[in-house]
């Protein structure tokens, strides 16, 4: 048969999903075969051509789905080429009949709606195991329930993320000198073995219970009477944060993940964090009686997503002796029973020096995070711990514990080690200037950061600290893990507040993206 009439369509090649379901349906009723293909085609080369040209022999029209911009997870930085050029350049092949921006995660509903006789995917999804998401698994399953196939073209194989990496990197010259030296050292094979490796750990999580609300507001004039700030009511958002945020991010990675934390019976807030952790996170919760369950209400222009003020409900007063009696038991109970025990401590409380003593007398493997917020600014500081296996905390709060705002970071994470807390391995994390890595007898490395795209910073160093313990404890290279943990904090910075964690495969497929 010749080819379709879709070309010629009103609109032209371009679609609506919903328009290329239509197209689909009038094609199968003429007797012809569709072909659907599916990818980011983030930068169209000869492999792409070959493969689709392919795809063509395969039917009578071939349509292609594209990957919208906001769900390409193929690190920062991309795309490079935002969705509607994509599906433009896609247009442009004559062997392409249509072309639609999916805005989905996967490929399932684009399927369902255009039903192909034939689904396309390169020999890159040959061995299943090697697909991080598992969305290959879900999409075969959409193609055969309708009644068609999974096809792997045998067409030479190129990467976009290579080409990318190599020719048109978006990045500034020393970030791509020092994904460059990663590259030549064969890091990528090292980190994905090494992020593969704590896949079986049980992690302890233990740190203050935080519920974190966004209200959505839309500045107006200023108030002609007061000094106020004046704003109109959006919408709102209420997140899992503190401990259950580091508790989701960690989950991913490893096979069990347990919280140790404490609600507070005026507004405990328990069945709404129940239902935000991961299938795998097991919660043990302590109630405090006459306190809320600490709640930061942050007041957030829509427009922009720049925080106005913000509000505290909470009571930070130590722990009653009963209540901290019952944490120190339970934690003495129970850490040896994990390959890493992660402390997020806020301040707010919950960890008291019994329960610090309790922590360092019994944990395996110690990771603690300190944080200085406006509530306890200057007296949380990570030197109230004596021992650890790991310390991350952020340059800020490492300066305030040394009160030293002059010397090099690597020199106070050497004197933080020396003469405070007897810890052989730290990283202090820098916002855009990316993190220092130290150890104990060698020297600090400094890793550039890898955010292109800030829209929240809240929720970043837990993050980080809750994703590179595990690979911390399981002996990686920390120059390594410093890059691990910049990646992380660049999808991180992506997400507004607590909406999703940071998972294995979009992290997998990140580092991929960035070292290929």
């Amino acid at each position: 048969m010749g080819p379709s009439p879709s070309a010629a369509a009103p609109g032209g090649k371009v679609r609506t999903l919903r328009e290329l379901r239509t197209l689909a349906h009038q094609l199968r009723l003429a007797g012809r075969r569709v072909v659907q293909a599916h990818g980011t085609f983030d930068l169209l080369h000869i492999g792409h051509v070959r493969h689709l040209e392919a795809a063509r022999r395969l039917g009578d029209a071939l349509v292609v789905t594209v990957t919208a911009d906001r769900f390409v997870n193929k690190g920062p930085g991309r795309p490079v080429f935002g969705e509607h050029m994509r599906a433009e350049m896609l247009a442009a092949l004559a062997c392409v009949d249509a072309v639609a921006i999916n805005e989905s995660v996967d490929a399932v509903e684009a399927i369902e709606a255009i039903r192909p006789a034939v689904y396309v995917k390169g020999q890159d999804y040959r061995d299943p195991d090697s697909d991080v998401t598992g969305k290959i698994a879900l999409e075969r399953a959409a193609v055969e329930a309708h009644g068609g196939q999974l096809h792997l073209t045998d067409e030479e194989s190129l990467s976009s993320s290579e080409l990318i990496n190599r020719h048109l990197s978006t990045f500034e010259p020393h970030i791509r000198d020092h994904l460059a030296a990663l590259r030549a050292d064969g890091a990528l094979g090292e980190i994905l073995a090494l992020i593969d490796r704590v896949k079986g750990y049980r992690v302890l999580v233990v740190g203050d219970a935080i519920i974190d609300e966004y209200r959505y507001v839309m500045p107006m004039a200023k108030s002609p009477k007061e000094n106020v700030i004046a704003t109109r009511y959006q919408e709102q958002e209420t997140f899992a944060g503190g401990v259950f945020a580091a508790a989701n991010h960690v989950a991913s990675f490893c096979a069990e993940v347990d919280v140790i934390s404490c609600f507070g019976a005026l507004d405990d807030q328990e069945s709404f964090v129940r239902r935000s952790l991961r299938s795998n996170v097991h919660l043990h919760a302590m109630t405090r009686p006459s306190a809320p369950t600490t709640l930061k209400q942050r007041f957030v222009d829509s427009s922009n997503m720049r925080k106005l003020f913000e509000v505290y409900f909470m009571d930070d007063a130590p722990l009653v002796p009963p209540l901290q009696d019952e944490l120190d038991a339970r934690i003495a109970r129970t850490a040896r029973d994990y390959d890493v025990v992660i402390v997020t401590d806020f301040g707010h409380g919950l960890i008291g020096p019994s329960t610090i003593e309790t922590l360092i007398a019994h944990a395996r493997f110690l990771a603690i995070n300190t944080q200085s917020n406006s509530a306890n600014l200057g007296y949380n500081l990570v030197t109230k711990y004596g021992k650890a296996d790991y310390v991350c905390i952020d340059a800020p709060e490492a300066r305030l514990a040394l009160h030293d705002r002059m010397s090099s970071i690597g020199d106070i994470a050497h004197r933080l080690s020396a003469e405070h807390v007897a810890c052989d391995k730290i990283i202090i994390t820098q916002g855009k200037h990316g993190c220092t890595t130290f150890e104990r007898g060698r020297i600090a490395h400094q890793i550039p950061a890898f955010a292109l795209n800030v829209v929240d910073t809240i929720g970043a160093g837990d993050a980080f600290l809750a994703i590179t313990a595990p690979l911390v404890a399981a002996g990686g290279s920390m120059r390594h893990i410093g890059f691990v943990g910049n990646v992380v904090g660049a999808l991180m910075v992506e997400i507004v507040g607590h909406r999703r964690s940071v998972d294995k495969p979009a992290l997998v497929k990140a580092i991929t993206g960035l070292l290929k």
